[in-house]
């Protein structure tokens, strides 16, 4: 009986080892401020309201509670009724996405 005690034992051992291993690691990772380990990135967004469009550029961060926005920056604002609405919407996504790639090198 003192046999089978032993391969027992050992892997209860082994599993309150691993399981300490994994909480371990797990409140490592997490930082004291909220963050993850995520770098902040630009990206283009658009806003509606109170009937106009704005495109912008937002400097965003993973939070512990979902998506945190650091900066933001509007690029152009275009009114809804606008008879070229399309074309200026494109024009303003191209500079946004320009700026974003000018910010990230600065950055960089």
């Amino acid at each position: 009986m003192r046999i089978l005690m032993l391969p027992a034992v050992l892997i209860v051992v082994a599993v309150l080892v691993y399981v300490l291993v994994i909480l371990v690691r797990g409140a490592v990772r997490a930082r004291p401020g909220g963050t993850t380990d995520q770098v902040p990135r630009w990206e283009a967004h658009t806003a509606m309201e109170d009937g106009w469009t704005l495109v912008v550029i937002r400097r965003m961060t993973q939070g512990r509670d979902g998506p945190v926005e650091l900066a933001r920056q509007t690029v152009r604002a275009i009114p809804d009724d606008d008879p070229h609405w399309d074309e200026r919407y494109r024009e303003a996504m191209l500079e946004a996405r320009a700026r974003i790639t000018t910010l990230e090198l600065e950055s960089g």
